[in-house]
């Protein structure tokens, strides 16, 4: 003992410090419950006594929904044990914290936990009361207040210790339960957590907000069978009592709670190292392991990538990637542990199409960005969420074009474009920038406006400034802000210094008329003699052209591009006024503006300009490339919704598609008649110009469907097409297409899943088998029993596909129960329902009568709940519909006053309701015109 004495006496008093804390950490951590006894015990105290302060004459020190700054975390130990028998967790955090002014009260998050007790220490480890502190909960705000009877100072540090419990989640949020079923029937349970945006405060109490970063050292109490993970590796692994062991993780960097995360499973992995050392590991349930092959050689690809493109380190010694059962997102970027729904992670060649292989490789390429823009640099607050996940949105394409070519990721960026216009383009849109405070509004801001126009803004500003610069100046941003939070202004800075036209670009001037007001602009171009007259407006889809007074009150500094067949020049110009005018010469016959669409705005061509554009396209297609060609059809079909042109210029522009030879314009002007027919397909009183329609696109791209092979051979682009025609096909009840899909179907059935159908075409196949009875049956066992989240997702598509309603409620019965079809695909499962002719209604009176309890499962302000609202009344075109849904949004004024989405429906269905008004007609008389030059010529004989 005496020899301990003086090796002690000879630390230094740094040392003497951290081992005394040391000893102190341990003893709290002694205290803990066992599996066995979920019952926290007290912390100790000076005198040992176990009383409380009286919190009769305390009210709740805080009104505001965001913390106080007076309050700073430093340094999380947290201790978790979750029991996977009881679905339960006991745990303990202390927190290390810097007080900036004096106070008695420390008020952080916690929500659904039990408190059973808190304490405060100094720096020396002294209590600074002898009882157990007060704690005051605000449920609304998710708060707790802790009160200390002895003021804490401004400028010195403590240690906030709290012991709490919980149940495990029931849902996707905070620390939650999920389950799978081996292939033998045995079901197995995990627990996972999801902070983002706000649910860290369900697992511990914390400071859960995106500028309290902190460093995070965690610790896991689990049973044998199980692996528990977390953000870094772990580091010593000690038995405890009863056989429980205990995992104690790295302590991380600095970093935001919503990114913390860890997960107990018994789930198998396979790993391997980047070329900088990051070992790059993925898990999956054992009988899923042999899956992960694929996700483990684009994870390591992108690694690399990303640490050349951001000239960046890495900053963890170590990347997991983990498909969960059950998980309402596509995926979540935690630091060092991302988490992933199967299909996001896992590829099976057997069963997983070209489609599902580009989905993962994009997801992957999405988390690993976030690894720096997001997790590295966070924006400040959640009103610039777009700084990571718009960030994010755009690295998917440039990192999956640089790593994986031959996906041809690139095809897909136009239409992550044109999700974004089409929400834009409602009255019902949000600037990119947009204020939130409370849980519910702060989730809504994860949407098309985030995602999609925050990447083709970032895709706009990189073509203005050029790949360099854009490069280097978010490099610089990166480095300036690592390991600490950004606002929009800081990107700006990063990315000044740039010249345009010989003169110092205010960047921020401009940047601020994109993030700051919401829309997209239209810019009408007229050509008078050798100059071309701009003129730019809001563009919406819901007010008709003539009312004006909307369109002064916008104003962008837009980036113009421009291209005329007198050369092959990309020629720019930057209109920042109302009216603008550009000098292009009397000999240019023709001018596309907008270029590629590299500018997030829509050109309407005047006085004729369309008729131009739509000559061109049939004599000499090739003219313009395969972008612009997209683009042409795409903003002439939004002119038309926007009652700027009538239908028939439209459906002329795309005549030209029987001579185009790719794949992406092709796609696009077929999506279109799509569209129509689906929606005049749900309008019962039409059926001879239903019919019509169908006989049309069978016979105008008949060719193109007789090309298709039912196989999986092809590049990506073709492989493409050959879903989606041969699905369209099928749905339009084309004999050939019918006749192969049965044969195909049948061979299936009779093979007892030996078979493997052709990846591409398998959805289409069993879409059809799914029509009668003994097939629909057999499908939905299958689905059951498959241990492939690609097949499941092909399979519950086709059985939405059956004409039988009594099929279709069973589904969505089967869904809300959340056994046979997981509560995850729920939302998803309503909207295929919802697109079957024969489910519009079913759909739509099924999310009525059930609101509350998917409210319940999914929470207010989540993506699912905003799909289910938008996606079930997405179709509707009839005034009565229309009256329809805003009853029943009155009768759920409370919940439907704090959703934007609601808004968003009632935009749609205006829009559905106007375009028949405006455009039925005219599609009935160019059919007509089209049936009379068909007949003429025998095509439709």
């Amino acid at each position: 003992c005496l020899s301990l004495f003086q090796a002690v006496l000879r630390l230094g008093p740094k040392t003497l410090r951290i081992l005394l804390l040391s000893l102190f950490h341990m003893s709290l951590a002694g205290s803990q419950p066992t599996q066995r006894s979920q019952q926290a015990s007290s912390p100790p105290h000076p005198a040992g006594e176990q009383s409380t302060l009286g919190t009769g004459n305390l009210s709740f020190p805080w009104s505001r929904l965001r913390l106080p700054r007076y309050i700073i975390p430093l340094h999380y130990h947290l201790l978790l044990h979750p029991n996977l028998t009881s679905l339960s967790f006991t745990g303990s955090v202390q927190i290390q914290i810097d007080v900036q002014n004096n106070t008695n009260w420390v008020v952080l998050h916690s929500k659904g936990l039990q408190i059973s007790k808190a304490t405060i220490v100094d720096q020396n480890l002294a209590h600074l009361s002898d009882q157990v502190l007060p704690v005051l909960h605000n449920p609304s705000h998710d708060q707790i207040g802790i009160f200390s009877p002895r003021v804490l100072s401004s400028g010195q540090k403590y240690f906030l210790y709290i012991e709490f419990g919980a149940e495990l989640a029931d849902g996707f949020y905070g620390f939650y339960r999920s389950n799978y079923r081996t292939s033998t029937g045995e079901t197995r349970t995990l627990a996972s957590t999801h902070f983002e945006p706000t649910s860290a405060r369900m697992a511990f109490p914390c400071f859960d907000e995106p500028s309290f970063k902190a460093n995070f050292s965690v610790r896991i109490r689990r049973s044998p069978e199980y692996i528990s993970l977390s953000n870094m590796p772990v580091v010593k692994t000690v038995e405890i009592n009863d056989g429980l062991l205990e995992d104690q993780f790295d302590a991380s960097v600095k970093m935001s709670t919503y990114l913390v995360a860890f997960v107990i499973c018994d789930f198998k992995s396979v790993t391997a190292t980047t070329s900088s050392g990051v070992q790059v590991s993925i898990y999956a349930a054992p009988e899923k392991w042999l899956q992960t092959s694929y996700a483990l050689e684009v994870a390591v690809k992108m690694l690399d990538f990303y640490e050349e493109y951001f000239n960046i380190r890495y900053p963890l010694p170590k990347q997991d990637l983990i498909a969960i059962p059950d998980f309402q997102s596509g995926a979540m970027e935690n630091w060092g542990l991302t988490t992933y729904r199967e299909t996001s992670l896992l590829f099976d060649p057997l069963t997983s199409s070209i489609s599902d292989k580009l989905w993962v490789t994009m997801v992957i390429g999405h988390e690993l960005a976030h690894q720096w823009f997001g997790n590295l640099v966070t924006m400040e607050w959640w009103n610039d969420i777009w700084l990571n996940e718009g960030f994010a949105r755009y690295m998917e394409y440039i990192s999956v074009e640089a790593t994986y070519p031959d996906l041809k990721v690139e095809e897909y960026l136009l239409h992550t474009c044109f999700s974004a216009v089409g929400h834009d383009s409602l009255n019902s849109s949000r600037p990119i920038s947009s204020p939130a405070e409370n849980p519910t509004q702060i989730k809504q801001m994860f949407d098309t406006v985030s995602y999609d126009k925050g990447a083709c803004v970032l895709h706009m500003l990189r073509h203005f400034l050029t790949d360099d610069v854009f490069q280097r100046g978010i490099v610089r941003y990166l480095r300036k802000y690592s390991y600490r939070n950004a606002h929009n202004q800081d990107l700006w800075d990063s990315l000044a210094n740039y010249l345009f036209a010989g003169e110092h670009l205010d960047l921020t001037a401009m940047m601020n008329t994109w993030t700051l007001q919401k829309g997209i602009p239209l810019v009408t171009v007229t050509r008078k003699g050798p100059r071309l007259l701009l003129r730019q407006d809001r563009f919406l889809r819901t007010v008709l052209p003539s009312d004006t007074l909307w369109s002064t009150l916008f104003l962008w500094h837009i980036p113009l591009t421009f291209k005329t067949d007198a050369s092959n020049t990309i020629h720019r110009h930057l209109m920042t006024t109302h009216t603008d005018s550009i000098h292009i010469g009397e000999e240019v016959s023709w001018v596309k503006v907008n270029t590629d669409m590299t500018g997030y705005y829509v050109v309407h061509y005047e006085n004729g300009g369309w008729d131009e554009m739509a000559k061109l396209l049939r004599e000499n297609h090739t003219a313009l490339s395969y972008k612009d060609r997209t683009h042409l059809i795409h903003n002439v079909f939004q002119l038309v919704t926007a009652g700027h042109l009538p239908l028939n210029k439209g459906l002329d522009l795309i005549g030209y598609l029987q001579s185009e030879t790719h794949n992406v314009p092709l796609l696009e002007g077929l999506g279109y008649l799509e569209a129509f027919y689906r929606m005049i397909e749900k309008r019962n009183e039409f059926d001879m110009l239903f019919l019509c329609v169908q006989m049309y696109i069978l016979r105008f791209f008949r060719a193109v469907i007789d090309q298709q092979t039912w196989s999986d051979k092809g590049s990506v682009s073709e492989r493409r097409l050959r879903s989606e025609v041969l699905s369209l096909a099928c749905h339009l009840n084309d004999p050939p297409c019918l006749e192969k899909a049965h044969q195909s179907f049948k061979d299936w059935l009779q093979s007892n899943g030996t078979l493997n159908l052709p990846t591409d075409v398998a959805k289409t196949v069993f879409a059809v088998g799914a029509q009668d009875d003994h097939g629909w049956a057999s499908l939905l066992h299958t689905y059951n029993i498959s241990l492939s989240a690609a097949q499941k997702s092909k399979i519950l598509f086709a059985l939405t596909c059956s004409r039988d309603t009594n099929k279709l409620h069973r589904l969505l019965e089967l869904g809300l129960e959340g056994k046979v079809i997981r509560s995850q695909d729920l939302s998803t499962l309503i909207l295929m329902v919802a697109r079957n002719p024969r489910g519009h209604h079913l759909a739509w009176n099924f999310v009525k009568k059930n609101w509350d309890t998917l409210v319940q499962k999914f929470q207010l302000g989540s993506f699912c709940i905003r799909n289910i609202i938008i996606g079930t009344t997405g179709q509707f075109s009839s005034p009565e519909e229309l009256t329809e849904v805003q009853l029943f949004f009155e009768s759920i004024k409370e919940q439907a006053s704090q959703l934007r989405a609601t808004q968003v429906a009632l935009d749609n269905v205006q829009k559905n309701v106007r375009w028949f008004e405006r455009n039925l007609e005219n599609l009935r008389n160019w059919l007509n015109k089209q049936m009379k030059l068909g007949l003429a010529s025998r095509e439709w004989m």
